[in-house]
């Protein structure tokens, strides 16, 4: 299975940054250029553990669905989320 992992540093308080991670309005306005948004689960707000999140994107002209899972949360250093589908 593949693994992605993904190390910033930033001048910032912790429990910023985490919040800053999870929070679906800043993905979506990070990958404005691919039109990312949220269409179904958590659309809005701070993401928690066990919440889904379903995004739509166009990726290489071809628009596509995938659902995202959080499933493993250590506030505020750790979140692991997995596809679903």
């Amino acid at each position: 299975m593949p693994i992605i992992k993904y190390d910033i540093f930033v001048n910032a308080p912790i429990h910023v940054c985490f919040d800053l991670s999870r929070n679906v309005e800043i993905h979506m306005e990070t990958t404005s250029k691919t039109k990312e948004r949220a269409i179904a689960g958590v659309t809005s707000g701070l993401m928690e553990q066990g919440d889904t999140v379903t995004w739509e994107a166009t990726h290489l002209g071809v628009r596509q669905q995938l659902t995202a899972k959080i499933i493993e949360m250590n506030k505020p250093y750790q979140f692991t989320d997995v596809m679903v589908k």
